[in-house]
């Protein structure tokens, strides 16, 4: 029975392992900084008390559990020397990592939704985008991403392996071990695999179909200065889908190669990093109401301490 299985290292040189784990830990630090601050300022501002904001606040906490699972291990693995992973903390990590990616791309497709009743129906907005709906989707969220955690760690942990135990990757993710699995069938993660791409198709598709909506209600608004101020509204989430589509396309589309080269690596990298920390400054630099906050905030602070 497997024990353990070897990570993947970015190097064997002792000082590149070193500046691996100082630049992963800045990036740690910047996403748990960014992403808790939001969390922060929409707990403590009443005016961002909003269907958007909650769903952003939620978004963010699930940023801060994605990396976490991830790249605090890379730094030790860097700064020990030590590549091994536990059997039970592969399966955890696995479970863990589609769980908020799963529930991550839900979030998305609520804030999504949101904006589409918030531009198209606004007379109905506050019936429709109510507390107890915001509360219900984000509860979806969860129950879809343990739903898939479980079934793609089921899947992925029925698989033999009785070779190599040396994982292509920096961390524990399904197309890694599927690589090594010496099982001649693939059934159940293969089903897995299926019921997760009609999963993403609806998200994506009803992404896809509340924005075809709002540009066309945009369009036909008398003031350009109007339907600017909508479209503003929308920007930042538009550019967290993409970053966050694009990345796992990047990460998940290519095959997993024999021998990863430090390229595969790196790009392996911009999925669970790269989204949970440009999110924070992509709202932070495109929403008035979280710079309005965020000021206000840094001047209360700023404030205490000189009391």
């Amino acid at each position: 029975m497997v024990k353990e299985f070897f990570l993947m290292e970015f190097s064997h040189t002792r000082d590149l392992q070193v500046l691996y784990a100082i630049i992963f830990l800045l990036i740690y630090l910047s996403s748990l900084i960014g992403n808790c601050l939001i969390i922060v300022l929409v707990t403590l501002d009443h005016y961002l008390h909003m269907p958007m904001y909650f769903f952003l606040k939620n978004l963010s906490f699930l940023d801060v559990c994605l990396i976490s699972v991830i790249v605090p291990k890379s730094i030790f693995n860097s700064l020990s020397g030590n590549s091994i992973i536990s059997f039970p903390g592969c399966v955890l990590q696995v479970f863990l990592v589609v769980h908020f990616v799963a529930a991550e791309f839900f979030i998305l497709t609520a804030m999504s939704y949101d904006r589409y009743v918030a531009i198209c129906q606004p007379l109905h907005y506050d019936v429709i985008m109510d507390r107890e709906t915001c509360i219900w989707m984000t509860a979806a969220s969860w129950f879809f991403g343990a739903f898939f955690g479980s079934l793609y760690s089921a899947g992925t942990f029925s698989l033999s392996f009785c070779g190599s135990r040396n994982l292509p990757q920096f961390f524990c993710d399904v197309p890694s071990l599927v690589k090594i699995s010496c099982s001649n069938s693939h059934v159940t993660i293969d089903v897995s695999v299926a019921v997760g791409i009609c999963y993403c198709s609806v998200c994506f598709l009803a992404i896809v179909l509340s924005y075809i909506y709002i540009f066309k209600t945009v369009s036909s608004m008398p003031s350009v200065q109007g339907g600017s101020k909508a479209l503003s509204t929308c920007l930042p989430h538009l550019t967290v889908v993409t970053t966050f589509l694009l990345t796992a396309a990047i990460a998940y589309v290519k095959p997993v190669p024999e021998s990863p080269s430090l390229l595969d690596l790196m790009l392996s990298v911009l999925y669970p990093v790269l989204p949970p920390t440009l999110n924070p400054i992509i709202y932070s630099l495109r929403n008035k109401e979280m710079k309005a906050s965020m000021k206000k905030f840094l001047w209360k602070l700023g404030g205490n301490m000189k009391y």
